[in-house]
């Protein structure tokens, strides 16, 4: 007799973002002539820069033509993107062959899909806080979670539990939700601490465009040793503006083996059974954006929702609100005043204030009594809710 997963019943009832829409559709409905910023969800409000329209325009054109029409391509990606990400590398002094690239439609489901190369059983390490994708993923397929404490006293940014043997850990820096970043001295005790263990680190880059300290690292590939015991998965969506558009791609060093076996090779095996590819449209976006002109107009949009961030840490030091992020990172992750819960403190936002942000406890339980506020919006939303956050009272 067929049956369903029972680890989906293992899960939480509601999904974090879609229980915020709930609550958010609810008031506006109650509410209809509210003027409600959404400062809650990463999704980016820019759109694409010229230099990547330009490119899917041109890879439009040649899929009406019979000379230049592509069906399926390389489950791995085309060798023009894998080449043009492996050359991005190069600025932070970093060697990534373009055979050790594998392109997909974004870090969501590469973090997931990632899990199904290796073998069930073992420890998962996840700090908590954390992107409910790493969780959830490891809950559906029958992983034991295992969680590392990130919180106030050490700024979310939580070092090796040496009492802990995990097979799978999972890092993102900078970080969702914190913002936090790692540097490399961090960095480094986790890479030894993997290494030591046997471990792979699942490292999430989604937002590394937006590190601007010169000292912090954009790739756990500039942590020596990495090579042996890291997988990195980055994406475009924040960086290029592809949240609508769907890119991503995973690096995994060929020195990376388990039991002799290439961790790359396995997984393309399961591409290529799972995945047809990301389309050749969109990977001409992407390569654009990597291209000299397409990055200079990439750091326009990344500076603008930067300001924003700036504006909204600015705001929140004015009123003596702890904070971390703001800075290095779309995201700023604050203590709710007057020690009210994360959902306390989004009903008053919504309602007193018609903000909608995200509350900490959805991140996992040391996000209780924090709260996440993102970048992503519109320059003049975000100073309309800095003005209407000033004018709370406490």
């Amino acid at each position: 007799m067929i049956k369903l997963n029972e680890n989906f019943d293992k899960l939480k009832k509601n999904y974090l973002f879609a229980e915020i829409a709930k609550r958010t559709e609810e008031y506006k409905a109650q509410n209809p002539n509210a003027d409600v910023i959404k400062l809650g969800i990463g999704d980016v409000t820019l759109p694409l820069c010229s230099s990547v329209l330009d490119a899917m325009h041109e890879a439009v054109n040649e899929m009406g033509e019979t000379a230049t029409f592509r069906g399926y391509g390389p489950y791995e990606g085309y060798e023009f993107l894998r080449t043009a990400i492996s050359e991005s590398y190069l600025r932070y002094g970093i060697d990534i062959q373009p055979d050790e690239i594998y392109v997909s439609d974004g870090a969501k489901s590469d973090t997931a899909n990632i899990l199904e190369i290796f073998q069930t059983g073992g420890n998962v390490l996840i700090p908590n806080p954390t992107y409910p994708v790493y969780v959830d993923s490891s809950i559906i397929a029958g992983r034991n979670i295992c969680y590392i404490d990130a919180n106030e006293s050490n700024n979310f940014l939580p070092l090796p539990d040496y009492s802990v043997k995990p097979s799978i850990i999972y890092l993102c820096s900078p970080n969702n939700p914190t913002g936090a970043v790692y540097n490399k001295k961090q960095l480094k005790e986790w890479v030894d601490y993997a290494l030591e263990n046997q471990s792979i680190i699942l490292f999430d880059a989604a937002y590394e465009a937006f590190i601007e300290d010169p000292d912090l690292p954009h790739s756990i590939f500039e942590i020596e040793g990495s090579k042996e015991c890291a997988i990195e998965i980055c994406s475009f969506s924040k960086g290029a503006g592809f949240t609508g558009v769907r890119c991503g791609y995973v690096a995994i060093p060929n020195e990376l083996k388990v039991d002799g076996k290439s961790v790359g090779e396995m997984w393309l095996r399961r591409q290529s059974i799972k995945f047809n590819g990301t389309s050749y449209i969109t990977q001409k976006g992407a390569a654009a954006a990597l291209s000299k002109e397409g990055m200079e107009q990439a750091r326009k949009n990344i500076n603008y929702y930067k300001e924003n961030a700036k504006m909204l840490s600015e705001t929140l030091k004015g009123l003596n609100i702890w904070h971390i992020g703001g800075k290095n990172s779309p995201y700023i992750w604050l203590k709710c005043p007057n020690n009210m819960d994360s959902w306390e403190f989004f009903d008053i936002l919504l309602t007193k204030s018609n903000i909608v942000g995200t509350p900490g406890s959805g991140f996992g339980t040391n996000g209780e009594g924090f709260f996440r506020l993102s970048s992503f919006g519109k320059k003049e939303d975000v100073e309309k809710a800095t003005q209407r956050i000033k004018k709370l009272q406490f």
